[in-house]
């Protein structure tokens, strides 16, 4: 072990030597977080992996409607109990927990751990919420704590929201291999425990993540022509839970067969539903 050790040392004082490694905490940061970046995918374990076509409901607001029909619901994390996900499972449900993996939200129960060097711009139109550093350790730290609150609670998966602040404009010079890294890092911390996850939009990456997630949760790649980027996860039989806001959609019957007829051809799972995502109305293609 210590010749093999001796030759580790000197191999990286070599390519120290080439590189500059050290020479700048600029330069560690990166290397850091390029390391991070080339994390494989966690396979092994037992969670749920749900297949393309997969129908679901989508409330994060107002009181639960249980009524629908469908395998899974995805409801918030923080504000639906234990028994509340079991009662859903008992009737065959899957539960996928939502939580906020990129910005903090004033009202959550765990705000008061997070540092105000770690809250950066608000989001626009979401009051008392802020873009996250999304590099910080202790950042990353909380985020566990909410995988391990899911997993406590019986969530069979999780939707981290708000994984693309580098698109953005967080407050923070966050970058593409960045956001890559932090995706990845929630992606294996959650199939770590058990928990089935999904990526919520952050297109860009969706070559780059279709091993690590096990669905897509996306809003309004209609609305933008955007939807051709999650074939990919139709591709690998994993499901894109999808939902358009449109209010067209929800007046013109005729505009809405022809959307759902194009996302029924994609092998989406799509509905279309208020912004709030609350119960007052829903229409889905399945």
């Amino acid at each position: 072990m210590k010749q093999a050790l001796t030759t580790i040392v000197g191999v990286f004082t070599l390519a120290c030597t080439l590189t500059g490694c050290g020479a700048g905490g600029q330069d560690a940061d990166s290397q850091a977080t390029a390391d991070d970046a080339a994390v494989l995918p966690v396979t092994l374990g037992e969670w749920y992996r749900p297949v393309a076509g997969t129908s679901w409901q989508w409330q994060l607001q107002g009181t639960l409607n249980s009524g629908y029909a469908v395998a899974i619901y995805d409801v918030d994390l923080f504000d639906s109990s234990t028994a509340t996900i079991a009662n859903l499972q008992a009737s065959d449900v899957r539960v996928i927990c939502y939580f906020s993996a990129g910005s903090y939200e004033e009202w959550r129960d765990d705000a008061d751990q997070f540092v105000e060097a770690d809250l950066g711009n608000q989001l626009d139109g979401w009051e008392g919420e802020r873009w996250l550093d999304i590099r910080s350790d202790d950042v990353r730290a909380i985020m566990e704590a909410r995988l391990d609150l899911a997993s406590s609670k019986g969530c069979d998966g999780v939707e981290p929201d708000n994984v693309d602040g580098y698109t953005n404009n967080p407050g923070f010079a966050l970058t593409s291999s960045q956001q890559l890294a932090y995706n990845r890092f929630l992606a294996n911390a959650a199939h770590e425990r058990g928990l089935a996850i999904g990526l919520k939009n952050d297109l860009a990456h969706v070559d780059d993540l279709i091993d690590y997630f096990d669905f897509a949760v996306n809003e309004e790649c209609f609305e933008y022509d955007e939807c051709d980027l999650l074939t990919p996860f139709i591709n690998a039989d994993k499901p894109v839970l999808h939902a358009e806001y449109d209010a067209t959609l929800t007046s013109d019957n005729t505009a809405r067969q022809s959307f759902c007829t194009q996302m029924n051809a994609l092998g989406f799972s799509s509905l279309i539903l208020p912004l709030d995502l609350d119960d007052s109305f829903r229409y889905s293609c399945l």
